[in-house]
């Protein structure tokens, strides 16, 4: 790069960093808009690869790629959200309070090291009973550990990006992951692999070949970061760990809500009665998964907000994001209502009928589950996070009590309706949660 291309590119970084320090609604809305892009069509190709899967494989072994996603997706969710929302608060408050360089990393690092070696030792400790969890597959179990290794880079730079507010390398990560991941199940459509674990592969490789986008973030900032001042003290060890510890019990909680009916169904009934839940709950992942772009910009808006406008503005931009969340979830719950049967027997074939009713409730629960989500991103901002943590823990517990207790015949509707009983538990005690205020208010 010559000087002057250097000059330039400063000059645009420092603009960038006035106008979002002038206008953090408008930054907030255009992160939210350039993340949506790139998250919606991820959404989409994620539908895309179990709408393949579903209709290449036969219905146990789609149950057991829908299980290896649904525990895998609790474990990442759990040991690597966490420092991805970590990273996301404490650079966004530095950047409200002026520091756009020279961020700590010591101690995020540090945490998602030793989560993902925790993992490790007991994934490899339990390889047995991982085999046997999914029918004997001996390469299903491969393939968790080795996606679950390959995510923890990917949350890692997903939280540094997000707390730069470097949406377009963050949606064209998560873009990258599930185009790669699409692209196995195709193979297997038009006839150049076979078999289950042709398909389970697009899961290993999709973190993998998603992390492409990181020399591109490395070359940005490179000679911005060597000329940064010396950092300020960093966050110690104890507060990043309870930061990280509080949000993994929320993310526990919220893959329990998730994936908590699919490996019930597997334990009580069969793998195809736990595909049908899985593809029931899909109804919920697809706009959790689009939503994310709302989250990812809206946790560092809001820390922003704290920590240099307070309340009212704080407090707008959770109205405003509540409200798009509950005509969301009307009109999707208008459209299940409509034609869903249809559409389920459309996309997923005639192996399972889907009721009606039973996908409005689903739906219903989705547009809780979006607003209990908003609520926890404004608990974070605040610093309740541990409290957040235990109401998402709660409601997960209920959840799976009710799924194994035997109170609806129907195992898929027991999961519909449990689904979204406990989705209204944990909105409402959250939203009593945000009304308390910050935490040293």
């Amino acid at each position: 790069m010559t000087d002057a291309a250097a000059e330039r590119s400063d000059a645009g970084e420092d603009a960038a960093h006035r106008l979002a320090a002038e206008h953090p609604d408008a930054s907030y809305a255009r992160g939210a808009r350039i993340l949506s892009i790139g998250i919606a069509a991820t959404g989409a190709f994620t539908f895309l690869y179990f709408a393949l899967a579903s209709h290449v494989l036969e219905a146990a072994d789609y149950g057991s790629v829908a299980l290896l996603w649904s525990i895998l997706f609790v474990v990442i969710s759990v040991i690597y959200r966490p420092v991805e929302q970590l990273l996301s608060r404490s650079i966004a408050d530095r950047r409200a309070r002026g520091l756009h360089s020279g961020h700590p990393l010591r101690v995020p690092l540090a945490i998602q090291l030793t989560f993902a070696a925790i993992f490790l030792a007991v994934a490899l400790a339990l390889r047995p009973q991982l085999v046997a969890l999914f029918d004997g597959a001996t390469a299903l179990s491969w393939i968790f550990i080795g996606a679950a290794l390959a995510y923890a880079a990917s949350y890692f730079a997903r939280g540094y990006f997000a707390g730069h507010q470097w949406f377009g390398l963050y949606g064209g990560l998560v873009l990258f992951e599930s185009v790669s991941r699409v692209c196995f199940p195709l193979a297997v459509a038009v006839g150049i692999a076979t078999g289950q674990t042709a398909v389970a592969l697009g899961i290993l490789a999709a973190p993998l070949l998603s992390l492409a986008v990181i020399p591109w973030a490395i070359a940005r900032h490179r000679r911005l970061d060597a000329e940064a001042p010396a950092p300020e003290p960093g966050m110690s060890i104890r507060a990043g760990t309870g930061f990280a510890l509080a949000v993994a019990a929320a993310q526990l909680g919220e893959q329990a809500l998730l994936n908590a009916g699919v490996i019930v169904a597997d334990a009580v009934a069969q793998a195809a009665v736990a595909g049908a839940v899985f593809n029931a709950l899909l109804i919920t992942r697809a706009p959790l998964q689009l939503f994310q772009s709302v989250q990812t910009s809206l946790l560092p808006h809001l820390a922003g907000l704290e920590a240099t406008e307070g309340g009212e503005a704080f407090g707008r931009a959770i109205r405003t994001t509540l409200i798009a969340v509950a005509a969301f979830a009307a009109l999707v719950a208008l459209v299940l209502l409509a034609v869903g049967p249809t559409l389920m027997r459309l996309v997923f074939g005639d192996e399972t009928s889907f009721g009606r009713v039973g996908l409005v409730v689903v739906a219903v629960g989705m547009g809780l589950h979006l607003a209990a989500g908003t609520l926890n991103q404004a608990a974070l901002a605040r610093g309740r996070a541990a409290a957040a943590g235990m109401l998402w823990l709660a409601a997960a517990a209920l959840f799976t009590g009710w799924m194994i207790a035997p109170i609806i015949d129907d195992v898929l509707l027991r999961a519909e309706i449990g689904y979204a009983g406990a989705a209204l538990l944990l909105c409402g005690g959250l939203l009593q949660l945000y009304r308390r205020g910050p935490r040293d208010a």
